[in-house]
C-alpha cells in the first residue's frame, strides 16, 4: 500500500509539473513588449497610459537604462527613451504609435493561431 502511494504521489507531481509547464508555454506565447526606460521618465509614464488598453496582448517588460548592467542600452538609447522593441526587434521610440503597435500585435497573433 505504500508503494503505491509512493507511486500515485510521484504521479501527482508529474502531472502538477505538467500543468506548470503548459501554463508558463501558454504565458510566453504573448508576444515581449520591452520598454526601455529610466526613472523619472514622464513620456515613458504617458506611453504606459496608452499601453493600457493592449495590456492583455502582451507582457510588459522594462528595462531601466540608468542601472549598471543596462549601460549598453543606456549608451544607445540615452536620449530616444521611451523606446519599444517587440519580441527583441525595434518597434517605436519617443511615443506610442498605436496603428504600428496593433498591426505588429495582429500579426504575430495571426503567425500564432496559424502555426
Amino acid at each position: 500500500m505504500l508503494l503505491f502511494q509512493g507511486n500515485s504521489m510521484q504521479l501527482a507531481r508529474s502531472s502538477f509539473g505538467l500543468f506548470l509547464r503548459n501554463c508558463s508555454a501558454a504565458k510566453t506565447a504573448l508576444p515581449v513588449l520591452t520598454l526601455f526606460t529610466k526613472d523619472p521618465c514622464p513620456l515613458c509614464d504617458e506611453a504606459k497610459e496608452v499601453l493600457k488598453p493592449y495590456k492583455h496582448r502582451f507582457i510588459l517588460q522594462e528595462v531601466n537604462i540608468t542601472l549598471p548592467e543596462n549601460s549598453a542600452w543606456y549608451e544607445r538609447y540615452k536620449f530616444d527613451i521611451p523606446v519599444f522593441h517587440l519580441n527583441g526587434q525595434f518597434l517605436m521610440m519617443h511615443r506610442v504609435n498605436a496603428s504600428k503597435l496593433e498591426k505588429q500585435l495582429l500579426k504575430l497573433e495571426q503567425q500564432s493561431a496559424g502555426g
